[in-house]
């Protein structure tokens, strides 16, 4: 059988069936595209509204924003070649003489420490910035968590100087006392 052997008509519905598919599929897929960036949009507000909730809970419970959206960059190596990673946090905040990076979650899963994406958001904040520690704030529950990972002393740049500090004064001071007895 040949294509000139088909009936007109039934080349015309096969052509409508054909172009009708390819709508439906055209339109499908828009609606696809268009409900996501609706959810996009919807979790971009909810979050936006959680830190503004997040930074009035900090402020009430005693802390001190120092920074909104702080970002930083620190340099890893990958097989040897240098590679600069950038990263951003929530707040830098401060309670008495210590600073901390808050971390504003929503939603039912995000805040949870047993989550494994925010737990490793958490730890490289921790490793990234120059701070004492993390807070984890559930701005739906109103609830601040201070999270502490067991990590080597010295692993930042704030407490190595400090610990370099105390060796140097204690062998300034042992020097001092070797001198001393030495006069003697």
């Amino acid at each position: 059988m040949e294509l000139r052997d088909i009936p007109p008509e039934v080349l015309l519905a096969a052509a409508g069936v054909a172009l009708s598919f390819g709508l439906v599929q055209t339109l499908r897929l828009a609606w696809q595209r268009a409900r996501q960036r609706r959810r996009l949009d919807r979790f971009r507000q909810q979050g936006a509204a959680g830190e503004a909730r997040a930074e009035a809970l900090l402020c009430e419970l005693g802390y001190t924003i120092l920074g909104r959206q702080v970002a930083v960059s620190y340099g890893v190596q990958i097989d040897g070649e240098p590679v600069t990673v950038g990263l951003r946090a929530d707040y830098v905040v401060s309670h008495g003489d210590r600073r901390y990076v808050a971390e504003v979650k929503t939603g039912r899963l995000a805040p949870r420490i047993d989550t494994p994406a925010t737990r490793r958001q958490l730890l490289e904040y921790r490793l990234a910035f120059d701070v004492d520690g993390v807070l984890l704030v559930d701005a739906d529950t109103r609830r601040v968590r201070s999270v502490v990972f067991p990590l080597p002393a010295g692993h930042t740049a704030r407490e190595a100087p400090l610990a370099r500090l105390a060796w140097f004064v204690a062998a300034v001071v042992l020097g001092v006392m070797a001198a001393m007895a030495a006069q003697r």
